[in-house]
């Protein structure tokens, strides 16, 4: 069995220190999607950002693997160690030029947003006003497509989600998107969206965000009863976990440099009142009670096992190349 955890985030700072990861691996996660960067990232620091983490998985063989397929994420666990892919959250990095989703492919880049809350001249975001997939954004998902990245429609706005989901030629995911009939959120997504997203044969990856749960202290239950949700709606294959941990180091400052607003990608009236920092995660350990969670929500173990990893891992399997 594979536990595969869609999105968490690490410092975007050449200095971050990736002892929670060795932890998210001791709680028994066997492939970690790593953020690089975001829409108000530039691109010399999503750079910096990815050649300090490629020196550091290259610099410990014996416990990281830079993964480009699934037999390297069943390889790395077969030899103990934690498979690491990494993702990008917004097309602004790309520099409106398609064939630079190619590039950050070779780099490591398995999986990519095309807005982050905003919108930008490619796809509309979650917190903005309502924006379709433009045309320079069929490039882009064609270029995904080609380039057999996983598209990945977390932060998008509702219309340009379904224009996605509707251009790919390839399963499309909600890396850690939560369903809004639980939780009224602009960050959560509608039934529409999730029945787009499982046509597409793709999987819709529980968050654990608090506000997006709504729990104070999220827990594996909490993150359970979202999972089940997704399952009873469009069946258990298009369901997985995506817990979005942000593991801030307080010694680092990971801020873009300049003029940078972060009541703008993150405004308060969406309930970021002290920006990305206001919320709660449950705690790494969950991983090792998550598998209990799902099967008290009417899972099956093997049902379980397909929402922790399994699903993801076919997904990724038709898409990566």
């Amino acid at each position: 069995m594979i536990n595969w955890d869609a999105h968490a985030c690490l410092p975007l700072h050449p200095k971050a220190d990736f002892a929670p990861l060795d932890r998210l691996h001791a709680a028994g996660v066997n492939y970690v999607s790593l953020n690089v960067g975001m829409d108000m990232n530039p691109v010399s620091q999503i750079m910096s950002v990815i050649a300090a983490f490629r020196a550091t998985i290259a610099a410990q063989p014996q416990r990281y693997l830079l993964a480009c397929s699934v037999q390297d994420i069943e390889r790395a666990a077969a030899e103990s160690k934690l498979a690491i892919g990494f993702d990008l959250e917004g097309a602004m990095p790309l520099l409106e030029q398609p064939e630079m989703v190619a590039l950050y492919r070779d780099l490591g880049v398995r999986q990519m947003h095309l807005a982050y809350n905003r919108n930008n001249s490619v796809a509309g975001g979650c917190h903005d006003v309502e924006q379709g997939l433009t045309k320079l954004g069929q490039q882009v998902v064609a270029a995904i497509n080609a380039a057999g990245v996983l598209l990945d429609c977390s932060h998008s706005g509702r219309r340009c989600s379904l224009d996605i989901m509707d251009a790919s030629t390839k399963p499309v995911i909600f890396s850690h998107s939560n369903p809004q009939a639980l939780v009224e959120h602009g960050r959560n997504v509608t039934d529409e969206q999730i029945h787009a997203c499982a046509a597409t044969g793709g999987v819709v990856c529980i968050s654990g965000v608090s506000m997006f749960l709504d729990s104070r202290v999220p827990t594996a239950d909490d993150v359970a009863k979202h999972a089940a949700y997704v399952a009873n709606l469009v069946g258990v294959a298009h369901v997985g976990i995506g817990l979005d941990i942000s593991f801030h180091q307080s010694e680092l400052n990971d801020n873009p440099p300049g003029d940078f607003d972060p009541t703008y990608w993150w405004p308060k009236e969406a309930g970021y009142h002290r920006g990305i920092l206001c919320t709660a995660y449950p705690p790494i350990e969950c991983w090792k009670v998550l598998g209990t969670a799902l099967q008290r929500t009417g899972m099956t173990a093997a049902e379980a096992a397909l929402v922790m990893g399994g699903n993801m891992m076919r997904v990724a399997a038709q898409v990566w190349c």
